[in-house]
């Protein structure tokens, strides 16, 4: 899904104006309604990074890297994932790795 696919979708699902978005990060309204419609498609990393944080999702979201299907929640925790530190990422790891291995054996 392209920039301007997402950006539209987030704007409408939280029911905020052109004009709101642009205000909320330091842009044009008129900017914002050309990266919506694919007219600018090489918006600066400054802006995806404001527009991300705005809407709270991840800057790969945004610009529709990962998998498209990605839920909210999902986005959520990784987002709280790359906070932690390298140990407490291999605890929730092999947390992870047990939950899957229950799953399977109720299969």
């Amino acid at each position: 899904m392209s920039l301007a696919m997402v950006l539209k979708r987030l704007r409408t699902k939280n029911k905020q104006s052109l004009q709101n978005v642009a205000d909320a990060v330091g842009a044009s309204k008129a900017h914002i309604w050309e990266l919506e419609t694919g007219k600018s498609k090489n918006p600066s990393m400054d802006l995806v990074k404001k527009l991300a944080s705005h809407f709270d999702v991840s800057v790969g979201h945004l610009v529709g890297e990962g998998r498209e299907n990605t839920s909210d929640l999902d986005a959520a925790f990784f987002r709280a994932y790359d906070g932690l530190n390298d140990r407490e990422k291999k605890i929730l790891k092999e947390m992870a790795e047990k939950l899957k291995e229950l799953g399977e054996e109720k299969t």
